[in-house]
């Protein structure tokens, strides 16, 4: 029998282990340039932005894919095994990042396949987590524990920006190695304090092609998305290239097939049937939607930052990266405060009240960041940032606990794995679709804005037009990695050279190009947030669906106080 301290116990390890995964998906974002430079590879040459994309977005896509099958494997074999091997597996995975001895693009490969297995540890720990404290809380108290829990995730997706800056300002290998003592303490820990409480599934058996065929769906549909905004064939992104499409396409026809699958094996990997629970199919529409508005948010705000307002009030742009993570941690505050009281809260009022109330909050607040000017009073910008994380933080723990509570005690490991992959999976899609708005949205202004400027101050009329022409993402990308985007744009045209010394100093300057870019950027930010409020309303509206209050039958079982307030899922 466990302690009664024991649910405390594995609240605190499981949220240092969700802590950890959601810091290391977020924290190379601010420290790409360092790590670039650190393996001597110029990200923004054609030939290289696949890097660039893989070691973004690699480890969020493991995560996204692999999330539903471990939580299988965890009602089948022990979800306190899996989660123990996930803490085992990330750090093995970080320490060997640290230690990348190659250069160029054999260094960069290095990074993404290890990246790559440090996300398996990853979806080791947040498929499980989830599950491990639904086991542990009974059902009156599991809000306040997802709420530590949730927010402790969604926070570290902002403080890893915060950690990437300030240790890549020392090392870039510290990017990675700083996780390795936490990772070596929470290993040792989990392993000596975790036990499971829940019974395996007894006869169990792997459903191997329900598992391949989802792996497989989902991967290519993923990776389809995020190619799509990369230039190809002379147009500006890549939604006409054959892979592309191949990728969306087949990866839909592959997923529609496991569906199928999933309805004909004895034993499938996922049971769609609990789709019909109202409470759990509505709070992972909703979560799905909700994560993909805050990834989308997440790049915006630092392409604003980095790009325009950081260099307008005096920073260069090799330290906006740094300065970007910090300016937005009024964000992770709004987390901070929301998320475990709206979790305690929402264990005696239930989840839809709290759910939707944030994702409309949130959508008030991506209005107030569309009505102010790009250089921005920065206390009306916090002031949003934060509404907006406390909009997000009264979302996720009511949400989480919700979708936990709807299931059967025997799925909580794979219900656990497919809530992550919804989350995981809007993260990813955001950057597609965002990134895809936003270059939409520069390509009507910015490249004759972009060539009209640069002939105006020497560049000759040739290579002005074929830097207008060049794709908006290639701008994008500049501002987001702290390059100075002017100097990397006119670099391989060798003009710069040949430019008067005041034209130099103004092209190059910290101001020239936030003002250049202050109004196509807006434009593009008009048409990604407009969409993120669309989203965060739909994501209310399908949060009030999900019906009152809901506790499996498990669960009221075993709490008579609970029995009132759990009338079914409809």
């Amino acid at each position: 029998m466990p302690s009664k301290h024991y649910p405390w116990i594995a609240l605190s390890n499981t949220t240092l282990g969700m802590l950890l995964a959601t810091v290391n998906s977020s924290i190379v974002i601010i420290s790409l340039p360092a790590i670039f430079r650190g393996i001597h590879l110029n990200p923004l040459e054609p030939g290289n932005v696949s890097y660039l994309l893989w070691i973004l977005m690699g480890y969020m896509l493991v995560s996204a894919v692999l999330v539903v099958t471990l939580g299988r494997l965890g009602d089948m074999f022990g979800r306190v095994r899996m989660y123990n091997l996930g803490f085992a597996v990330f750090t093995v995975g970080t320490i060997v990042l640290a230690l990348d001895p190659l250069h160029g693009g054999a260094g960069a490969v290095w990074l993404i396949g290890w990246r790559v297995f440090e996300g398996v540890g990853g979806a080791l720990l947040m498929a499980n987590s989830a599950a491990i404290l639904t086991d542990a809380f009974p059902a009156g108290r599991r809000g306040m524990a997802m709420g530590v829990n949730q927010v402790a995730g969604i926070a570290g997706t902002f403080l890893g920006l915060v950690a990437g800056g300030l240790l890549s300002e020392v090392n870039w290998r510290l990017v990675f190695f700083a996780s390795a003592p936490i990772g070596i303490a929470g290993t040792i820990w989990a392993y000596r304090s975790l036990h499971e409480t829940a019974t395996r599934a007894v006869g169990a058996k792997i459903d191997w092609l329900g598992n391949a065929t989802f792996a497989v769906g989902l991967t290519a549909l993923l990776a389809g998305i995020t190619y799509g905004i990369q230039p190809y064939g002379g147009h500006d992104m890549g939604w006409t290239n054959p892979w592309v499409l191949g990728g969306i396409v087949g990866g839909a026809a592959v997923l529609a097939a496991f569906c199928v699958i999933e309805t004909k094996v004895a034993q499938p990997m996922f049971h769609l049937g609990l789709f019909r629970i109202r409470a759990f199919a509505a709070g992972n529409l909703a979560g799905l939607l909700a994560a993909i508005s805050r990834g989308g948010m997440q790049f915006m705000l630092i392409i604003w930052l980095q790009g325009i307002w950081l260099p307008l009030h005096g920073y260069d742009f090799e330290d906006t990266p740094l300065w970007a993570g910090i300016y937005l941690l009024p964000l992770t505050c709004g987390f901070l405060v929301a998320g475990p009281i709206s979790g305690h809260l929402s264990d005696r009022y239930g989840a839809r009240a709290f759910a939707s109330g944030g994702l409309v909050l949130s959508a008030l607040a991506f209005a107030g960041l569309l009505v102010i000017p790009t250089d921005f009073g920065y206390g009306t910008f916090a002031l949003l940032i934060f509404l907006n994380g406390i909009g997000s933080g009264l979302f996720a723990a009511p949400n989480t606990t919700a979708i936990m509570n709807s299931v059967p005690a025997d799925q909580r490991g794979v219900a656990s794995g497919m809530r992550a992959t919804f989350m995981n999976a809007g993260m990813v899609l955001s950057i597609g679709v965002f990134f895809s708005l936003m270059i939409a949205g520069l390509s009507d202004t910015l490249p004759r804005t972009l060539t009209r400027g640069l002939t105006e101050h020497g560049v000759p009329a040739g290579p002005a037009a074929q830097v207008g022409d060049l794709p908006p993402v290639g701008t994008l990308f500049a501002a987001f990695l702290g390059y100075n985007p002017i100097q990397n744009l006119l670099a391989p045209f060798g003009v710069l050279g040949g430019l008067a010394p005041d034209d130099l100093h103004t092209l190059t300057g910290r101001s020239y190009f936030p003002n250049l870019i202050s109004e196509p950027f807006h434009h593009g930010l008009v048409i990604v947030f407009s969409m993120a409020i669309a989203m965060s309303l739909v994501g209310a509206l399908v949060s009030l669906l999900r019906g009152r209050r809901y506790v499996h039958d498990d669960d009221v079982r075993d709490e008579p106080a609970l029995q009132n307030a759990s009338p079914g899922p409809a």
